[in-house]
C-alpha cells in the first residue's frame, strides 16, 4: 500500500514535470507537478486510456503516457481560464 503511494506520487510528479516543460509558460512548484500529474493520470485514463492501453500495453509506459496528456489537457484548460499573464 505504501509502495504502490510512493510508486504514483513519482510517476505523478515525472508526468506533471513533463507536462510543464511541453506545455510553455507553466512553471508550477514541485507540489503541484505532483498534483496536476495524479490528477492528470486520472483524466488521462478516462479519456484516453483505452486508446492508449492498445498502442503501448499496460504498465509503466502507459501510465507515463496518459499520465503526461492528461496533464496537458489540464494545463491547457487552466491556461483558458485563467488566461495569460
Amino acid at each position: 500500500m505504501i509502495v504502490s503511494i510512493i510508486v504514483t506520487c513519482l510517476i505523478g510528479c515525472l508526468c506533471g514535470f513533463l507536462a510543464g516543460k511541453l506545455f510553455k509558460g507553466s512553471g508550477n512548484g514541485l507540489i503541484m507537478n505532483i498534483v496536476i500529474g495524479i490528477v492528470g493520470s486520472w483524466v488521462g485514463n478516462w479519456l484516453l486510456g483505452g486508446f492508449i492501453s492498445k498502442l503501448v500495453g499496460e504498465g509503466l509506459l502507459n501510465a507515463i503516457i496518459t499520465g503526461t496528456l492528461g496533464a496537458l489537457i489540464i494545463l491547457f484548460v487552466a491556461s483558458l481560464i485563467i488566461g495569460k499573464k
